[in-house]
Formats: C-alpha cells, structure tokens, sequence
C-alpha cells in the first residue's frame, strides 16, 4: 500500500512582477499579487529490486600478482552468483583500482614500499529480494571482503513519481486558491511550474557483515520495508479577480 507524504512552504508576494520562463525564455506579465508555493509529495511502497556492492580486495608483492590474484577471487565470487540465479546482465564492474601500498614508521616518519593493493567492485541488482540474506553470506563465503548494500529501490518509479506529481499539483492548486480568497481574489493563473525528484532514502546503512562458515544455518535478516520517491513543486501563481 502507497503512502503520501505531504510537505508545504510558501511565500506571498504583494507586488506585481514580471516572472521568467526559462524553456521559452519569455516574460509573463502580472498585474495582481502573486502567491509562490513549493509542495512536496512523497509516495512510499514496497521496494522490488536491491542493489548490492561486492568486491575483492587484495595484496602482493608485485602489481602483477596483485592483479592475478584478484582475477581469481573475482571469478570465484562471479561464478557463485551466477550458481544463485543472477544472470549477467545484472552483474557490472563498478570500480577497479591498483595502488602502492606504503608502511608507515611512526618512530621515524619514513614510509617503506609494501606491495600493491588491488580493489575490485561489482554492482549486483537483486531481484529477489526474499534471497537477500542468503546472497551476502554465500558472496562472504565466496571471497568477498568488501560488501556494502543492500540498496532498496523501485526499477520503474514512472507510476509513483506520476501519483506524487498529480498528488502534489492538485494540492498546491487548492492551496493557491485559498489564499487568493483570503487575499479578497476569486481565483489564481498558473504562470510557473518547476520540479525537482527526490532519491530513494534514507538508505539505512548496511548491516554488518561477517565471515560464516560452511555449518551456518540460518541467513543474515534482511527486511526491505518501504522505499519513498517524492516530488518537489515550485509553483507560481497569480491572484485573479
């Protein structure tokens, strides 16, 4: 079930003023007060896809074996999501950085050179959510030592963010009109309209996570609860007799 969120801030203006339409690049003119709302609207509901940040990172002598090795724990970790069901297409390298690696002598100040690091990161988008918890404990067991996520999200939020629009649109035209009866008019004129989306949040941050061993029965607890899109308006109106 969605839920609306409801945000208002306003600002009433007395004085007639000439209001830019920035796609047109035209002025409208007013003769009456103008009333400014921003409305916010926020739709929550069941998230349908997670995102997951799974990687590698290790260490050698050379950048060569630090490389080599990595490519061998990647393709260990790769192959353990594809036997869960995750087909390739949501599998995309997000990030891969080869470093020096330095020790730091705190009684000298000098650093000493110490191999190379190598990082190697995937973006995982999960789609069964209920596996959740079993997909971090088998990417730990599979190698993985930098995991954060998961991310909750809706893939297609056009029919959410169309509800908030409408939601939020419908409000901040009731609410001009309002103060247009108020201020001794009888209507409003739409004269600006302006929105900005709101992300998916507040993402809570990722549980912790620890290696298990092969004996472990149950899974790390995943709950998706709900995710909020929302939809900001500027909204511009003149006072009409």
């Amino acid at each position: 079930m969605r839920k609306l969120l409801p945000s208002l801030s306003l600002a009433l203006i007395a004085l007639p003023i000439a209001v830019p339409a920035a796609a047109a690049e035209v002025q409208i003119q007013v003769q009456n007060p103008v009333v400014e709302l921003s409305v916010s609207e926020t739709v929550r509901t069941a998230p349908d896809v997670a995102m997951i940040n799974a990687g590698v990172q290790t260490r050698a002598p050379t950048a060569r074996e630090a490389i080599q090795q990595n490519a061998e724990a990647m393709d260990k970790l790769i192959a353990q999501m594809r036997q869960l069901g995750i087909e390739r297409k949501d599998i995309q390298t997000s990030s891969f950085n080869l470093s020096p690696n330095y020790r730091y002598n705190q009684q000298t100040g000098e650093q000493t050179f110490d191999g190379y690091n190598v990082n190697n990161q995937v973006s995982v988008t999960l789609r069964d959510l209920k596996s959740a918890g079993e997909v971090l404990d088998a990417l730990v067991q599979a190698g993985a030592n930098n995991v954060y996520g998961p991310t909750f999200m809706v893939e297609d939020d056009t029919a959410i963010k169309a509800e908030a629009r409408r939601t939020a649109f419908a409000r901040g035209l009731s609410q001009a009109r309002e103060y247009a009866r108020l201020a001794g008019y009888s209507d409003v004129r739409l004269i600006e309209v302006n929105e900005s989306v709101h992300g998916y949040g507040p993402v809570p941050p990722p549980p912790p996570m620890a290696v298990r061993t092969e004996s472990a029965d149950v899974s790390t607890p995943i709950e998706p609860g709900e995710v909020g899109v929302g939809i900001m308006l500027g909204l511009k109106y003149e006072m009409t007799r």
